[in-house]
């Protein structure tokens, strides 16, 4: 209970005056209490054939107003893009235009079933026709299938059209590059679908190593999967190299387009040789990212690859708009279907409104502010914080802990005092050919007030590491209902179910 966890010194409740402690909705439990009154059930003929339940469902008893507060206050621990700044890197986190929400859930959007005859779906499907020419016209790729559900799903299609591809060429190439920069789930994308993964090293600029690479080729070689923007916030200074030498190899080009929102309008992927590349649209053009979804990673393809496209994908006609789920045969080879029906609608519309909001010189102005907004960061930092390469940077700014060095003060340390300071901790410790990195991502949409207090926040911190003072950031998180957590405990052995005490046993918390 909220008493006997609190720290000594705290208060009673647990509470810091309305940062209020909130139990599990078990523990607020008083049976027999009931929002509502409702009649005895009718009497009805037993059809359960003996299974009629015999003991109670174990349901918490809770008056309307108390589970009213109880999910209120849950939802007041959710801190998110619209609770502060969210300098995640990696992965956007950017104010999401309450305009997409709107057109998002606007009748006869917000209420559209995935089995609906084509006929009726007409808009819809023009909807996403739209977007894929727009998708195709941003990145100069001649198509897209629009089905995967999340950035790492399309990698999967991605990889697995270019299985298709390789296999219709009746070859056997088994091996797939990829830089020590590339997202985490670019290995294991590659393995999923029965590769062996050949790490290509950084160098000393954080790119990759063009004679490394170019040595590793061969005709075993089916593709390289490389991230641009990398991890480490720069971009790919190779890419026409690097598609060439693939190209001259029998391979073909993945890039991984997480970070499609730092170059689009500046870069068109299809100018620098790319077979085919994924876009997360809920992190490019809206919805913000983290937490799980929903996601949405169309997979736009060259003229090589286009026709292992995956089903199901829409088609105009003078019939109208279509949906075509089978394959009709002609130059289509689809390589198959990745999921249930044809893709996340609500990400779809939010990406459209976005794209038309904004329109051609607005997409231009967000690339280019997300790239002004990390390079002021990082600018403004590196006299106190150790930069990892010299800038400019990209959308990222990336640190490593050479500035904590004899402080007794770790990046974990670091970041859980940004918890007290009231905003969201950077990625810490990725990406790895870093040691100790804090990689943050301030996005387009924070004002410079914002960025500016941000920067003033670590300045402080800095100061206060490098004064002596390491108890204040061993003790950190000190202003929240819980404390820092054993992340090693939390992650091996979780506690995610309640159970109901029983005699000798303690219910899970």
């Amino acid at each position: 209970m909220a008493g006997s966890i609190s720290p000594a010194g705290e208060t009673f409740t647990g509470n810091r005056a309305l940062h209020l402690e909130e139990p599990l909705i078990f523990e607020l439990d008083a049976q027999g209490r009931c929002g509502v009154d409702l009649d005895p059930a009718p009497a009805v003929q037993d059809r359960l054939g003996g299974l009629k339940r015999r003991a109670p469902v174990g349901l918490p008893g809770l008056s309307e107003p108390q589970v009213v507060r109880h999910f209120t206050r849950l939802s007041q621990k959710n801190y998110g893009i619209d609770s502060g700044m969210y300098p995640l890197g990696s992965c956007t986190m950017k104010h999401n235009p309450r305009l997409n929400e709107k057109l998002a859930r606007a009748k006869g959007l917000g209420d559209l079933h995935p089995m609906q005859p084509d006929s009726t779906a007409q808009g819809a499907l023009e909807l996403i026709d739209t977007l894929a020419h727009w998708l195709k016209t941003i990145t100069a790729m001649p198509a897209v299938a629009m089905s995967p559900a999340a950035g790492a799903h399309g990698e999967l299609c991605g990889m697995m059209a270019i299985k298709a591809a390789i296999d219709v060429r009746g070859e056997k190439r088994g091996r797939v590059l990829v830089p020590e920069s590339a997202h985490g789930t670019n290995p294991a994308t590659a393995a999923a679908c029965g590769f062996s993964v050949d790490s290509i090293p950084a160098n000393a600029r954080g790119r990759v190593d063009l004679d490394a690479f170019k040595a590793k080729l061969g005709d075993d070689v089916a593709a390289i999967m490389l991230t641009n923007p990398n991890t480490c916030g720069l971009f790919e200074n190779d890419m026409i190299a690097i598609a060439e030498a693939i190209h001259d190899a029998g391979g073909y080009f993945y890039c991984d387009g997480a970070n499609l929102n730092a170059i689009m309008g500046r870069v068109r992927p299809g100018d620098l040789g790319i077979d085919c590349m994924h876009i997360n649209l809920h992190k490019t053009f809206s919805t913000p990212h983290g937490g799980g979804g929903p996601g949405a990673g169309p997979v736009v393809l060259s003229a090589a690859l286009a026709p292992f496209a995956p089903l199901p994908y829409v088609v105009h006609d003078a019939a109208g708009y279509r949906l075509v789920e089978h394959d009709e045969g002609g130059d289509a080879q689809p390589f198959g279907r990745l999921k249930g029906y044809h893709g996340q609608m609500g990400m779809f519309i939010r990406s459209l409104a976005y794209m038309l909001s904004h329109g051609a010189d607005g997409l231009r102005r967000a690339s280019g502010d997300a790239v002004l907004s990390a390079n002021y960061l990082l600018a403004s930092l590196q006299d106190v914080m150790s930069a990892s390469f010299p800038g400019p940077c990209m959308h990222e700014a990336l640190f490593d802990d050479h500035f904590l060095k004899d402080t007794g003060v770790t990046t974990l340390d670091f970041a859980k005092a940004m918890i007290d300071e009231g905003f969201h901790p950077m990625t810490m410790y990725f990406p790895l050919v870093v040691h100790g990195a804090l990689l943050m991502e301030p996005t387009e949409s924070e004002s410079k007030e914002t960025l500016d207090q941000y920067i003033a926040t670590l300045r402080a911190l800095c100061a206060r590491a490098k004064s002596g003072d390491i108890q204040t950031f061993k003790d950190a998180p000190r202003f929240t209902p819980r404390r820092r957590l054993d992340e090693t405990a939390a992650a091996r052995k979780p506690v995610l179910r309640w159970k109901a005490e029983t005699e000798g046993t303690s219910a899970a918390q």
